[in-house]
């Protein structure tokens, strides 16, 4: 088995212009992120290894934030999770692979979470 870091930020909400339907097209409406990616470890953590030994987490949660295209609507949240992935891929060469979880908080009627998971391994 090989080693491996799973870096994640979890329930991270932000809002989206995403949606097929009438009601959700032409203003933005909150998702909720869970963003996992998974890389090779240094051989070892000891207290003083730098931050270059690992990655920012910030950057997990910029990829679902800041990242996304300013005015594009997403008609499937599977397009949003994989423009997340694929920022995440060219960010960092040392990812090998990227879960985004999207939760739309918008279509809820109770306490069910309605979305998708989407897992992309570094394809080169």
């Amino acid at each position: 088995m090989t080693d491996s870091l799973i870096l994640e930020v979890a329930d991270f909400e932000h809002h989206v212009l995403t949606g097929i339907y009438s009601e959700e097209t032409g203003r933005p409406q909150p998702l909720r992120f869970t963003i996992s990616a998974r890389l090779k470890p240094a051989d070892r953590y000891e207290p003083d290894t730098p931050l270059s030994h690992s990655k920012n987490y910030m950057d997990l949660k910029f990829a679902a934030s800041a990242a996304l295209p300013p005015g594009v609507h997403f008609k499937l949240i599977e397009a949003v999770a994989d423009h997340v992935c694929e920022t995440l891929f060219v960010q960092d060469r040392r990812i090998e692979a990227v879960t985004v979880k999207i939760v739309k908080l918008a279509i809820s009627e109770g306490d069910e979470r309605i979305g998708i998971t989407l897992t992309r391994e570094r394809r080169s």
